[in-house]
């Protein structure tokens, strides 16, 4: 298993609202072998650029390990997700 990090960029909405969104990626990545070490929420925070005619978005990092191989399932489900603005998934260490 390998440590990853995921940065994902939610619509901005209040923080009550938020916690379902964060709730489902960790059950994502629970659900295809993930063990999750740390959720950090950064809260919400100005855009540099609009991203789906949106200036602000709900930023939270989730630190964990996997196997390589089910990372494509995860973006694959991430990217379809319209709550989602943005995310990036980066392998840590080595």
């Amino acid at each position: 298993m390998k440590k990853y990090e995921v940065i994902f960029i939610a619509k901005p909405l209040e923080e009550a609202e938020v916690d379902p969104i964060v709730e489902f990626v960790s059950n994502l990545l629970t659900k295809n072998g993930a063990t999750i070490e740390k959720v950090d929420r950064w809260g919400k925070r100005h855009l540099a650029y609009p991203v789906k005619k949106q200036n602000d978005g709900y930023y939270t990092l989730i630190n964990f390990e996997i196997e390589p191989s089910a990372i494509f399932e995860i973006d694959r489900v991430m990217k379809i997700r319209d709550e989602i603005l943005k995310h990036l998934i980066v392998k840590i260490g080595e």
